[in-house]
């Protein structure tokens, strides 16, 4: 199949935009959505330990947080094969079914153990959500406002970074860490009734020809598993970098079947899209993990100073992903992945040469104003490179490929950069080491970026999508 290779928004004159009568209520709902389970990610942050002493949970603690990232990748791929086979409708009210139960089970929880498998469907639920989102602005949005959408969604995913761990803190104080869990459940339903009237119109809209496909679920299985090792294995003493390196191989020969062919090996176009994406996050979250352990280690700042540098890079974040989403077709797609792997890799060298080095503090929030302004420039561009280089027979896979590749790429990231830490200790800086691989991945990213432009004459079909 084939049609126009340049993937730059058009210019419409006539269209609605997002915030127009016709598009209102479905954007405020779907980013409140996608705010509810950004917000949700980082309150558990900020409540486990109270969590953890009230449940005698210490042992499961890390179990917490690795089991909504596994599970997340098995519901991506779960979502984006059903909506592929009957449109997103059915899938998206499942998954927000399950993340709702998801909220119950942990807000309700006895113990640990029954906390972390609701932490599990959590997972399950969002990673799926995600997905249905990105099907339905596929269906309801015109190419054009496609930009604009994932700028919403940018913003909405980073804006829980500034109010999140302070409301939670707020609302665990004042009513107990349940209520952290229970009170989103509420907020979640309302936001659903928002996206309802929209998702009238796109009963079906699948091809249910299309295959169940049960061998992907297993990789995916596999992957999740694999990832939940990378988190695990690496504390092991003597042996755990050994596994680690081993639940690595293993989740990268699972994630293969999970993302379009070619994906690995940097095939130009969508797969490119794909792999980008996911090593400029795994770029940058690796990295911002250990930004305020140097900051209250090296440069004794108090947690709350610390915070800051990653409180500036959010804003960076959200504040580049509104004016690409502006810009719409003065910017390339292709352009602003350029440009934003190119400000993402700037941010994070700063960031080595500073542990290195030793420079000031105010470098690192700098750095990471610069790191952030990269990713909120490409990453609305790779979501709407992704659905430009999709038909309607593969618009559930290549967005689960798409969220896969961000959720698989932090994961696989912070297990290593972990280990490394760990590793580092005896033979140099740990901080200079962690950050060289961030670097390293980032630079990457920058080189494999002008990949992303598909060759002449070509769009990705079905058959492009992994078996």
């Amino acid at each position: 199949m084939t049609s126009r290779t340049d993937t730059t928004p058009t210019t419409a004159a006539s269209s609605p935009g997002i915030l127009s009568g016709t598009h209102l209520w479905i954007t405020i709902g779907a980013c409140a959505l996608v705010f509810l389970g950004a917000f949700e990610s980082l309150a558990v942050t900020t409540v486990m330990p109270a969590v953890s002493a009230d449940l005698d949970g210490e042992r499961l603690y890390a179990l917490a947080f690795a089991g909504p990232l596994a599970t997340g990748v098995i519901g991506m791929v779960v979502v984006g094969n059903w909506s592929d086979r009957r449109g997103p409708v059915a899938p998206l009210y499942t998954a927000v079914t399950v993340f709702v139960l998801g909220l119950l089970v942990a807000g309700l929880a006895p113990s640990m153990e029954v906390l972390v498998a609701g932490r599990f469907a959590q997972g399950l639920g969002s990673g799926g959500l995600m997905v249905a989102l990105y099907v339905v602005v596929a269906r309801v949005y015109p190419q054009e406002l496609h930009p604009a959408i994932f700028a919403g969604f940018a913003a909405a995913w980073v804006i829980p970074s500034l109010v999140g761990p302070t409301i939670a803190g707020l609302v665990a104080e004042l009513w107990g860490w349940p209520w952290v869990f229970l009170g989103v459940v509420v907020l979640v339903l309302a936001a659903l009734l928002m996206v309802i009237p929209a998702l009238r119109g796109l009963s079906g809209g699948g091809d249910p020809a299309t295959p169940w496909a049960i061998g992907r679920l297993g990789w995916s299985v596999l992957a999740a598993i694999a990832v939940l090792g990378l988190n695990l294995l690496g504390d092991i003493p003597g042996a755990g970098p050994a596994l680690a390196f081993l639940a690595a191989a293993i989740a990268l020969i699972a994630v293969r079947p999970l993302v379009p062919r070619g994906t690995l090996r940097a095939r130009r176009g969508l797969p490119s899209v794909i792999l980008v994406r996911g090593i400029a996050a795994a770029a940058f979250f690796g990295a911002q993990v250990y930004l305020p352990y140097l900051l209250t280690d090296r440069y004794a700042l108090t947690p709350t100073l610390a915070g800051l540098a990653l409180t500036g890079g959010a804003l960076a974040w959200s504040a580049a992903a509104t004016v690409q989403g502006r810009w719409g077709a003065r910017l390339s797609s292709v352009a602003a992945v350029r440009a934003g792997t190119i400000f993402v890799l700037i941010g994070v060298a700063l960031v080595l040469l500073t542990a290195a080095l030793a420079l000031h503090a105010a470098v690192i929030a700098v750095a990471w104003v610069v790191a952030g302004l990269g990713m909120g420039l490409m990453s609305p561009r790779t979501s709407a490179l992704t659905l430009a280089m999709s038909t309607p027979k593969t618009q559930g896979f290549n967005s689960s490929a798409m969220t896969v590749a961000d959720s698989f790429g932090s994961a696989l990231a912070l297990a290593i950069t972990g280990t490394v830490f760990t590793s580092a200790a005896a033979l140099l800086d740990p901080f200079t080491a962690v950050f060289a691989l961030a670097a390293g991945l980032a630079a990457a990213a920058a080189l494999l970026a002008p990949r992303v432009r598909p060759p002449a004459g070509e769009v990705p079909t079905s058959e492009e999508v992994a078996d």
